[in-house]
C-alpha cells in the first residue's frame, strides 16, 4: 500500500490518496478542488490509476475536488446514502466495503457533525485482516470532535439531536483498538471544530487519554460540553456546501 496525506494549511483541510500499487488501484478521500493535480501526480508516480473517490461527508469549508477528479479519471464518487447531493454517485451504507486490490475501505456510519458523516477503516490484507488506520472525516479530530451545530444552521437536524448522534458515533470509535491510527479531514485552521490540534494524525489511544471531547461523560454532559461557547458558523459555509451538493465545484487545472 502507498499512503499520502495532502494538507491545505490555509483552511486546515486534509485529504488522502492511497491504495494497492501491486494491483494498480488507488482511492482519494475528501478531495480538495485545489489539489487535483497533486492526486494525479501521486498516481502517476505510483503507476496506478485512481479507481475510487470517496467523500466522508458533504464538505462545507472548501470546494470539493471530487467532481473535477472524477471528470479527469472516470472514477466513481462514493458518498453515504444520507448525503443530500444532486450529482451522479455511488451510495455507501454502514458496513459496506470497497476493495482496492489487496486493500479495503470499510464504512462506519458516524453521524453527528452531519447526517451523512462516515469513518473509513482502511486495511491491507497483505499485512493482515485488521484495519491499519481510520479516516475519521469530521467526526473525530486530533484534540477535538466535529461541531454538531453547523447542519442545524442550514436546516438540518437540530443541534441537540446532532450532538446526541455524535456522542454515539464517538462511542463507536472508542471501541476500536488503541493502536489504530486516525487521520481526520481537518486540523488546526478549520472552523469545523473548536480546539483541534495542528498535528494532523493521532491514534485512538492517544485521543482517549488527551482529547477533551472524549472524556467520560453522560450523554447530557456531552451535549452541554459540545454546544457551549460555539462561534457563529462561517458565512461562506452555506454557499460552499450548496456548491458541493450540486457537484459543480470544479477548479481549473493547475500548471505543472
Amino acid at each position: 500500500m502507498i499512503f499520502r496525506q495532502i494538507l491545505h494549511p490555509a483552511t486546515g483541510c486534509a485529504s488522502y490518496i492511497f491504495g494497492c500499487t501491486g494491483q494498480r488501484t488507488l482511492a482519494v478521500v475528501d478531495a480538495h478542488a485545489e489539489h487535483i493535480d497533486d492526486y494525479l501526480a501521486v498516481a502517476a508516480a505510483a503507476g496506478a490509476p485512481i479507481r475510487a473517490i470517496v467523500e466522508t461527508h458533504v464538505q462545507a469549508d472548501h470546494l470539493s475536488g471530487a467532481p473535477g477528479l472524477a471528470a479527469r479519471t472516470a472514477a466513481p464518487i462514493y458518498l453515504h446514502e444520507a448525503a443530500d447531493v444532486t450529482f451522479p454517485h455511488q451510495t455507501l451504507r454502514d458496513g459496506d466495503e470497497l476493495t482496492l486490490g489487496n486493500d479495503y475501505l470499510r464504512v462506519l456510519h458516524t453521524p453527528g457533525h452531519s447526517p451523512d458523516s462516515i469513518t473509513l477503516l482502511v486495511g491491507d490484507r497483505v499485512r493482515g485482516e485488521d484495519p491499519w488506520f481510520a479516516l475519521t472525516g469530521d467526526t473525530l479530530f486530533v484534540g477535538d470532535a466535529g461541531r454538531p451545530d453547523l447542519g442545524a444552521a442550514e436546516g438540518g437536524p437540530d443541534a441537540m439531536a446532532a450532538t446526541m448522534a455524535l456522542y454515539d458515533s464517538l462511542q463507536q470509535l472508542l471501541a476500536l483498538p488503541d493502536d489504530l491510527e486516525i487521520y481526520p479531514a481537518h486540523f488546526a485552521g478549520s472552523a469545523c471544530g473548536r480546539a483541534m490540534s495542528g498535528k494532523p494524525s493521532s491514534t485512538i489511544g492517544f485521543e482517549r487519554r488527551f482529547n477533551p471531547a472524549l472524556r467520560p461523560r453522560s450523554r447530557e454532559e456531552f451535549v452541554a460540553f459540545m454546544l457551549e461557547g460555539l462561534p457563529a458558523p462561517p458565512a461562506e459555509h452555506e454557499r460552499i456546501r450548496a456548491a458541493n451538493r450540486r457537484g459543480d465545484a470544479v477548479a481549473p487545472a493547475r500548471a505543472m
